[in-house]
């Protein structure tokens, strides 16, 4: 099969906030992997097209939809094969990264996968948009969420990991951790901190808030960011020193979510309540 004209392009960083975490975004015209392996936990995730991947004896085809994983020291090759294209976002986790996150998750022991291709479009979507916010500007509060939630979800599907306590199912503690974050909206709250008042860690309190809320915490707080942001703008206050007052980020945060929710700015807003 001819292949395209594109060139390969190819971006590799460090993450700044996170040590041992390290990123690459490539996108392929063609390329071939000879056997390798890192000393690094491998996670990675097809945007379009794909790759044909050998690892343990077998080979398989990385496409959107599913993740990869390769556990550290663990040879394994790839080729484009049928693809003209192999658009891929990857993770790479050093053991100093690992135990963050394994805190972050509440899981005791490093990860250990037996299966080298997870087929679960929710867990690829979870890394596509988690690597899209570390690639880019975004809240800290939402990055740290997405964080949690792909890594949580993962370790779930590996063979030696296990949390440390079941995930608690109670309406208290949603009712706490909504208190907090009505109290101290204004602050620069963290998604650890209200996990630790209410003693669960982050992963749980994601959970917590899915099935009790609906929303994640992140978007919860965000709602209530949004509802003070209103009363400032009532009382007179210009958008910026609004922002600052609800807790947002910037005043460009505050004008991105309230036109998501209310189709319009703040300032189209605060001229019609004036």
């Amino acid at each position: 099969m001819p292949r395209s004209n594109r060139h390969n392009l190819a971006r590799y960083w460090r993450d700044p906030v996170l040590p041992g975490l390290s990123l690459l975004h490539a996108d392929f015209a063609r390329h071939d992997y000879a056997p390798h392996s890192h000393d690094a936990l491998v996670i990675a995730v097809t945007e379009d097209g794909g790759s044909e991947f050998k690892a343990r004896g077998r080979t398989e085809e990385a496409t959107p939809g599913v993740t990869l994983v390769f556990n550290p020291d663990e040879p394994h090759s790839g080729r484009m094969g049928r693809s003209r294209r192999w658009h891929y976002r990857s993770f790479y986790l050093e053991r100093p990264a690992l135990a963050v996150l394994l805190s972050l998750t509440g899981f005791d022991r490093e990860p250990y996968f037996c299966e080298s291709l997870l087929p679960d479009p929710a867990l690829a979507d979870a890394f596509r948009d988690l690597h899209h916010a570390l690639d880019g500007p975004a809240e800290p509060f939402a990055v740290r969420e997405r964080m949690a939630d792909a890594f949580g979800l993962l370790f779930t599907r590996a063979d030696a990991a296990r949390p440390r306590n079941p995930m608690p199912r109670d309406r208290t503690l949603l009712r706490q951790a909504r208190e907090l974050m009505q109290e101290r909206h204004a602050e620069p709250l963290t998604l650890d901190t209200i996990g630790q008042a209410v003693g669960l860690t982050p992963f749980q309190l994601i959970g917590l808030f899915r099935r009790t809320a609906g929303l994640t915490p992140h978007v919860y707080l965000t709602q209530i960011r949004l509802a003070a942001a209103i009363r400032h703008l009532r009382a007179g206050l210009a958008p910026a020193e609004a922002a600052g007052a609800a807790g947002f980020y910037d005043q460009s945060a505050l004008n991105r979510h309230f036109r998501r929710v209310y189709g319009i700015t703040p300032g189209q807003y605060a001229r019609a309540v004036a």
